[in-house]
């Protein structure tokens, strides 16, 4: 049965993180590019982080039944706290790549860290297999609401300060530093999780497995692999460079942008609880393929459309669609481990992701400063994406999970 004081707990650390990362991407961009730094610079700084990422979240959680889950996701809270004091004191690019390393700072506004693999492995010891999918629904909703309201209110505080005289880049640095006390807050919560979210240690399986994996280790590859591609691809299209694309391309400030992301986040949320009720009838697999797809084809459209108007409508309507696989891929990744290897299971396949999308930014960075044609970061997504749910599809049709047996 559920837990519902845990259940709340880890809902409300998702939303206020989600709000943090949101909060920052609109107007994190803008800052880089007030103190100096080049699209290129700003995509080499946004790659290092993710590389970083990668090393971070592999370490933290695999140890993290050993350590504790409450203890892992304390000490990832602090690693907000830590970059954005940072970002915040200096602006020399050596140290804000140090601190974007180590730290954790989302250049897309979207998850990024431990946080996601240890919270989906807690919540799904908690739920039943019935409730599984529907419970992560929920609470991808809750995240993806706050990425919305944090945006709307990054771009809105910013506008705000500048429209009340306080210098800009003195604005910006108020808003790094509220993002560490959103660390602050977070820790906080997670000290008051239960002994509940942890798990039984399965002493055989750790010590005869790597990476806390055993029976599900070839499943794991195959899905770390295909999902790396998938985040290749979306590491062309983080909010902060699609941001930026739209500022250049059309001119518009962080105030409408702000606006326009609080709508395609929240759009996004919404499809979450869609995307349970359609798994229930044709299957997990088939809810990521067949939503993926079209959703794809619309981001290709996006750099065509002739006007910001157009552009953003075209964009929005993709958001109706392209969050639907992301409760059915956590859920389906759950699943077909077993209950010892999940955290393992969802940091491994999460790390795959954060290496998948380390190189992407970078070269999105550099089509978008060159004088190709500014749209090719967008083209370059939605193919690469479209070849991952053909891949995933061939792949995994046949592998069930518990619930659809």
């Amino acid at each position: 049965m559920p837990r519902p004081s845990d259940l709340r707990l880890l809902f409300a650390a998702r939303a206020v993180r989600l709000f943090a990362f949101g909060f920052l991407s609109v107007t994190l961009v803008l800052y880089l590019t007030q103190i100096g730094y080049t699209p290129a610079r700003i995509g080499l700084l946004f790659t290092l982080a993710l590389a970083g990422d990668v090393a971070i979240s592999l370490w933290l959680t695999t140890r993290a039944d050993r350590y504790g889950r409450r203890r892992i996701l304390q000490w990832s809270s602090l690693l907000i706290v830590l970059v954005g004091l940072v970002f915040a004191g200096t602006d020399e690019f050596w140290w804000l790549a140090a601190a974007a390393i180590v730290g954790v700072i989302s250049p897309s506004g979207g998850e990024i860290g431990p946080f996601l693999s240890v919270e989906q492995a807690a919540l799904s010891q908690v739920t039943g297999d019935t409730t599984r999918t529907h419970t992560l629904a929920w609470y991808n909703l809750t995240g993806t609401a706050a990425t919305a309201f944090g945006a709307l209110c990054g771009g809105g505080v910013l506008h705000a300060l500048q429209s009340a005289d306080v210098p800009s880049l003195a604005a910006h640095h108020m808003l790094l530093v509220s993002y560490s006390v959103l660390g602050v807050i977070m820790m906080f919560l997670f000290s008051r999780l239960s002994p509940a979210v942890e798990v039984a240690r399965d002493t055989t399986a750790t010590l005869s497995s790597r990476f806390g994996l055993h029976r599900s280790a070839r499943t794991v590859a195959k899905l770390s692999a295909l999902f790396a591609i998938d985040s290749f691809a979306g590491g062309f299209i983080v909010q902060s460079l699609l941001v930026l694309w739209f500022h250049k391309q059309f001119g518009v400030d962080a105030a409408a942008l702000g606006g326009v992301f609080f709508a395609a986040n929240l759009l996004a949320a919404l499809s979450f609880l869609a995307a349970a009720r359609i798994a229930r009838w044709i299957g997990l697999i088939n809810t990521m393929v067949f939503t993926h797809i079209p959703a794809n084809v619309l981001l290709i459209l996006v750099p065509f459309m002739p006007s910001f108007e157009s552009a953003v409508a075209v964009l929005l309507l993709r958001y109706c669609i392209c969050q639907m696989d992301v409760p059915t891929r956590q859920s389906y990744t759950m699943a077909v481990v077993d209950p010892s290897e999940r955290s393992a299971a969802g940091g491994i396949t999460g790390v795959a992701r954060s290496v998948g999308a380390a190189a992407s930014p970078a070269l999105s960075g550099l089509l978008l400063g060159s004088a190709l044609w500014s749209g090719a970061p967008l083209v370059i997504a939605g193919s690469l994406k479209i070849v991952y749910d053909l891949l995933l599809y061939h792949s995994f049709r046949r592998l069930k999970p518990p619930e659809e047996t």
